[in-house]
């Protein structure tokens, strides 16, 4: 299959380390940095979540210049995020659709749009791309309303934005609302997270959740099969520091030593 995904392209970057004195300047923690891991972000880990399940897909990626960079300062021990620095949001340009990229769209088996609200995509350039879409599925940060739904396969909202929408019953049938650790809801029905319970850090979960119910629906054409499997991926990146695919390796931190281990 040809995929397409077009977003954000952001950089995620975790930056872990052990606080055990406050400063004498101010009332904040001193941090001592242990160890760095990065990766793409936004939609480009989508595209990450699409790339381990089969090496047959062609997958390909329309994103603005320069990514957007989130530096995380994150405690190692209890996993608590001191701050996080956001960069590159100003030199966000507008997507130009290109005949090119026309064309790449309509060969493409299916779209995934991954829409951070950066100002990459506008209305009418997410109405032109799913016009020419034959499968199309949007992650949205944006207020969206029936004339952008109508032009969607489906849409995937988490509950907080789900909440902030002014949609009618006629949407359900399009609408994947991830509900964090209780899983997910469509057409009113609950479908639960199969491990609740451990959930360490839902940093990228839905971009895990889009990639593996889109995947799974191309095979299947099975919508509830689908977001029981992309409930259970998105269950696993959970229980995993940081922003992960299912496939990516666990760092851990020997107390003993100063560099991280990859188990």
């Amino acid at each position: 299959m040809k995929i397409t995904v077009i977003g954000e392209l952001g950089k995620d970057i975790f930056v872990y380390g052990e606080t055990k004195r406050m400063s004498p300047e101010a009332p904040v923690p001193v941090f001592n940095p242990l160890f760095t891991d990065e990766n793409p972000g936004m939609a480009g880990n989508a595209v990450e979540n699409l790339k381990p399940f089969d090496n047959k897909n062609e997958i390909n990626f329309i994103h603005q210049k320069q990514p957007i960079t989130k530096t995380r300062y994150v405690d190692y021990k209890t996993n608590h995020m001191f701050i996080r620095i956001d960069e590159g949001e100003s030199n966000v340009d507008e997507l130009v659709l290109t005949d090119d990229i026309v064309d790449q769209i309509k060969e493409s088996d299916a779209v995934i749009i991954s829409d951070y609200n950066k100002g990459f995509l506008s209305y009418n350039i997410l109405k032109e791309i799913a016009y020419h879409s034959k499968f199309i599925i949007m992650d949205t940060k944006k207020k969206i309303g029936p004339d952008i739904l109508a032009c969607f396969n489906f849409i995937k909202l988490n509950e907080s934005e789900f909440h902030k929408q002014e949609l009618n019953e006629k949407s359900e049938q399009k609408l994947l609302i991830t509900l964090g650790s209780k899983g997910a809801q469509y057409m009113g029905e609950i479908f639960p997270s199969p491990d609740p319970k451990e959930t360490i850090d839902v940093s990228g979960a839905g971009d895990t959740f889009t990639a593996s119910f889109t995947l799974k629906y191309l095979e299947t054409k099975d919508v509830k099969e689908s977001i029981i499997y992309a409930n259970k991926m998105a269950s696993i990146v959970v229980s995993k520091r940081g922003v992960s695919t299912p496939w990516k390796k666990q760092v851990t931190l020997d107390s003993r030593d100063v560099l991280p281990k990859i188990y």
